[in-house]
């Protein structure tokens, strides 16, 4: 009985060979296909530097709206096909920063250190084919690329739980840097320590972000430990990888790079949890067809001034996704508003209603028009 069973299940098995060999070369065959059409692509790459030098056009390697275009025109080209929208964006993603990598090297400063959720922002918008340059605050991304020690960075700008995050704010507020793209993903926040207990923690450490995301869950599981700030969660991992008495809140990329076991997975108080990240850079992106633009103004001191100054708006067809207040430090209670817009500043209407707000406002500043995620 047994013998004819294990024939049975060796007959099975040859079947599902047999049935499974030829997909499997059809697989074969078609990777060896898509490898040459990445080689060609990648030749054409470096023969667009070679024209960009050749006619001393050498600017800058990176073209938002370019890609932006690329991936959208790709991602409805594939409207009916099996392969994921997203995945088309995070496959060329790749595919565009390694070609983009031959024609000339980028470097991203962003919040380290390594496995930080900027790193993720930074991987998931610019491709991993970077030169990488974690940085210890946002200060320092800002810093490293006014300097030029960067070309580009990415921050993170606002959280759908705790809102604006506020020194990106008043960095943007005085750089002379312009936002060229955003970048939005989930926020999955895990409990990792360095025996996969929690036998020995004294402390739970994390950005103030991630701790006040995660206050509800830390007040149930963990009311008496100890809460300590640290500069970034990747930071308060790589504390942790260091003593048994830290635990920390941070990311799955951070638990694998600092090769900590995770106590407890998916503890933000939200579960549809994100983080807008901005690029930033000295570049100025150009119209891609939809994109949206970022603002920042202040009104005079008079009755009725935010709703004269939002009017052109209005009167100019132009939408308003985002609309946030942050006082400015004079002490006299004045306040700078944070904007984004749909539309980018050279469409017709964006424009006129921007030269009619500037006109308005006792300060204004635009931080960039860049493609819409």
């Amino acid at each position: 009985m047994s013998i004819t069973l294990k024939n049975l299940n060796a007959n099975m098995d040859k079947l599902l060979q047999e049935k499974l060999k030829p997909l499997r070369e059809r697989i074969d065959a078609i990777d060896h296909e898509i490898l040459n059409l990445l080689n060609q692509r990648a030749q054409a790459a470096i023969d667009v530097g070679k024209v960009k030098h050749e006619f001393q056009a050498d600017g800058p390697v990176l073209k938002p709206e370019r890609e932006a275009q690329i991936i959208r025109r790709l991602q409805d080209l594939n409207e009916r096909g099996v392969f994921p929208r997203e995945s088309v964006h995070a496959v060329w993603a790749e595919i565009i920063s390694a070609c983009r990598g031959l024609e000339r090297g980028l470097t991203v400063a962003y919040l380290g250190p390594k496995g930080s959720f900027s790193e993720q922002a930074a991987f998931e918008y610019y491709g991993h084919a970077i030169q990488k340059l974690p940085c210890p605050s946002f200060d320092e991304v800002f810093r490293a690329v006014e300097a030029g020690q960067a070309d580009v960075g990415m921050v993170p700008v606002e959280n759908s739980t705790e809102g604006a995050v506020n020194r990106t704010q008043d960095l943007l507020l005085s750089t002379t840097l312009k936002v060229h793209g955003e970048r939005i993903i989930a926020i999955r926040h895990c409990l990792m320590t360095q025996g996969a207990s929690m036998d020995k923690v004294k402390v739970i450490m994390g950005h103030p972000q991630a701790l006040a995301q995660c206050h509800n869950w830390l007040q149930q599981h963990y009311p008496n430990l100890e809460r300590v700030p640290a500069a970034s969660n990747s930071e308060a991992a790589k504390h942790a990888a260091q003593d048994d008495t830290v635990a920390a809140i941070a990311g799955e990329a951070a638990a694998l790079v600092w090769n900590l076991p995770i106590v407890a997975a998916g503890i933000q108080d939200d579960p549809n949890n994100k983080t807008r990240f901005l690029a930033i850079g000295h570049l100025d992106a150009l119209p891609s067809g939809k994109d949206q633009t970022s603002l920042i103004f202040a009104v005079p001191n008079r009755i009725g001034a935010v709703y004269d100054l939002l009017s052109p708006f209005v009167q100019n067809g132009v939408s308003m996704t985002r609309f946030e207040s942050r006082p400015a430090r004079t002490g006299q209670w004045e306040y700078y508003f944070y904007v984004d817009i749909l539309g980018h500043r050279d469409d017709e209407n964006v424009a006129k209603a921007l030269a009619e707000l500037e006109k308005k406002s006792a300060f204004f500043k635009i931080l960039g028009s860049y493609p819409l995620q």
